[in-house]
């Protein structure tokens, strides 16, 4: 925080805690979107800071580990995927393999919470509108250029030039700064101002709660002007390590930059090597000590897991899998024919089928239990009855073909979860005919066919889903859903301060996406990862991402 100046909404949401009107972890989160630093915020909260959740300082990254020993090659069994334009990044695992090249501007950590990282911090005003960053003095490019705010503000320019077609396009911040010129949308002029070399101010058209969080979103990592795709050709970065070997489908090859004046402190490892292995050989390869970690493997190997030496990670998250329809695709273009495929679902009775420990039960709207918002909104009971009468009056008398397709991207879990689904809507007249794709074929059509099974990763706040989804004429509206009071109802609720008022502003927007009936989604599911003895530092991150500045091989 610049200047020492505490925002006026740290203060309101501090007596909020003290009132018992905002629980402290709810505390934590607000206080630190407005510029109090990490260690402060757990500080004010009375809560202690969790050491794997990072955050050292005014650094992103864990204090050094008195005990730890530089060297050696950290191995890391994940699936290897090209590296073509990072803001157009649609997995983590393209972002994984980047991550210690490319640097953000923010970082959320294990705990939820976000800290700067290519900037010092940042001031909001009072109407959340205007966002100033202070961007981190000393960072340097390989090739030795100092990160500027000019070249923060080259990649968020790009970000919204419609015909890149990032995602970023659909986070809130940058929602906020986009009008709509004809079909498409355009920067407001004046949007994005450099004040001096190191800082650098954001000018929203309303109220945004959740900038620094954007920043923090995979598809934002911060490129050199001279980019120019793809990435593995020219791999210019201000990371610890550049990419020395790219494989797609077999390797990735990182070393530590030589002669690299790097801003973030000491890093132990020489090289970090990525192997691809499937999800169903990831776990074999590490027994078999191939590999030192993975990047997560499937609940249906949990028990082999627990037979082999290595030490289990797990994380709660808001991981899922949407069984969404295109709302202007036929059949799906009958709001009569979504609604009775989800009433003849009962998605308390598919979790324990797919994941029997942890996880979360989900209710058709994309907000799951762990997001600090969620509205308790319960799925509506399973009624075979009521979805036939529905059909009938469609025109489906005499029941209804479908045809899902679905690309087992996380693993068989997602194959496990639509053939309960099968055998549910089965009684309400509904076949239901599964067409299995291979994952790389299915990420060519997730967002084209008119049924599909599509995974989403987790984000720390369901109005981050939400925006990135679901709101009009964003990139990955694979639904195509269009409702101007949703999007309304959205804005609201990422301006509203007091998490209790903000949640029950999430009842109305939930509930128009679960009146909808644009997907299914019977649960939110636990992460599994496993790490050797000799590997210290790693931690199970909600949403994958690889933090391993700090991690050190014994």
């Amino acid at each position: 925080m610049s200047n020492n100046r505490l925002h006026p909404k740290v203060k309101e949401a501090q007596k909020m805690m003290d009132d018992g009107r905002m629980d402290r972890r709810a505390f934590l989160r607000v206080a630190t979107l407005l510029g109090v630093s990490a260690g402060s915020a757990y500080a004010m909260s009375g809560l202690v800071q969790p050491a794997d959740a990072a955050g050292h300082g005014n650094m992103p990254f864990a204090a050094d580990d008195p005990n730890a020993k530089a060297g050696g090659i950290l191995k890391v069994g994940m699936d290897i995927q090209k590296m073509d334009d990072p803001a157009t990044y649609s997995w983590s695992e393209m972002s994984n393999q980047t991550r210690h090249t490319l640097e953000f501007l923010t970082i959320t950590g294990t705990d939820n919470i976000t800290r700067p990282m290519l900037v010092d911090g940042w001031e909001a005003s009072d109407d959340l509108k205007t966002w100033t960053f202070t961007i981190r003095k000393g960072v340097k490019w390989h090739n030795g250029d100092e990160l500027t705010a000019e070249h923060v503000k080259f990649n968020i320019d790009r970000w919204m030039d419609p015909d890149l077609g990032s995602s970023n396009i659909g986070l809130s911040s940058i929602a906020a700064m986009l009008e709509d010129v004809g079909e498409k949308k355009a920067m407001v002029e004046g949007s994005v101002e450099v004040l001096d070399s190191h800082t650098i101010q954001l000018n929203l058209q309303k109220p945004v709660l959740s900038v620094p969080e954007d920043f923090s979103n995979y598809p934002t990592s911060i490129v050199h002007p001279s980019f120019k795709a793809p990435f593995s050709d020219n791999p210019l970065g201000t990371g610890a390590y550049e990419l020395v070997e790219l494989v797609v489908g077999e390797k990735c090859i990182l070393k530590k930059k030589a002669d690299h004046d790097y801003w973030g402190g000491q890093v132990y490892l020489d090289e970090i090597h990525y192997y691809d292995f499937s999800a169903e050989n990831s776990l074999i390869a590490f027994s078999g000590g191939e590999v030192d970690t993975i990047i997560e493997f499937g609940v249906e190997q949990l028990e082999f897991a627990k037979a082999i030496e290595g030490t289990i990670l797990t994380a709660r998250t808001s991981q899922t899998l949407t069984l969404r329809m295109q709302v202007d695709q036929a059949p799906f273009d009958d709001i009569r024919v979504r609604r009775a495929f989800s009433m003849a679902i009962d998605n308390a009775a598919v979790k324990p089928l797919v994941y029997p420990e942890g996880g979360d039960i989900g209710a058709n709207y994309h907000v799951a239990p762990i997001h600090p918002e969620h509205f308790d909104i319960p799925v509506p009971a399973r009624d075979v009855e009521g979805a036939k009468a529905l059909l009938a009056e469609a025109g489906y008398a005499d029941g209804i073909e479908l045809t899902i397709d679905i690309g087992n991207t996380d693993g068989p879990w997602h194959q496990t979860v639509v053939e309960a689904v099968r055998d549910q809507v089965k009684d309400a007249g509904i076949t239901l005919n599964i067409n299995v794709l291979p994952a790389s074929k299915y990420w060519e059509i997730w967002d084209k066919t008119p049924f599909g099974a599509t995974s989403w990763t987790h984000r720390p706040l369901g109005t981050m889903v939400l925006s990135l989804g679901y709101r009009t004429g964003v990139p990955w509206n694979e639904t195509h859903f269009s409702n101007a009071e949703f999007d309304a109802a959205l804005d609201e609720a990422e301006a509203t301060l007091d998490v209790e008022e903000r949640r029950a502003k999430m009842e109305k927007v939930q509930k128009i996406m679960q009146d909808a009936a644009i997907v299914c989604i019977p649960l939110f599911r636990p992460l599994y990862s496993i790490v050797n003895g000799s590997v210290n530092g790693v931690s199970m991150h909600p949403t994958k991402f690889h933090l391993f500045n700090k991690v050190w091989k014994a």
